[in-house]
């Protein structure tokens, strides 16, 4: 089995639809600038009103692998 190593940062996704909808915008946004995302963790859901309409807003940690040769 390869040797894997990751790195784990934390965003938040926000949308007015729906909490699944905040983790998409997340993922998808990290993926812009960061390669080999191979998973995420909700950590926090909360929202805001704003004009009387909610904002959902979702901590999400992604973790993606490093690339390179392991150390050996």
């Amino acid at each position: 089995m390869p040797e894997k190593t990751y790195k784990i940062i934390e965003v938040v996704g926000v949308s007015t639809e729906s909490v699944q909808h905040a983790v998409r915008n997340a993922i998808g946004k990290a993926s812009q600038t960061v390669r080999n995302i191979d998973w995420f963790e909700v950590q926090q859901i909360r929202g805001a009103i704003h004009n009387g309409q909610p904002e959902f807003q979702v901590a999400v940690r992604i973790g993606f692998r490093l690339e390179g040769q392991p150390i050996t």
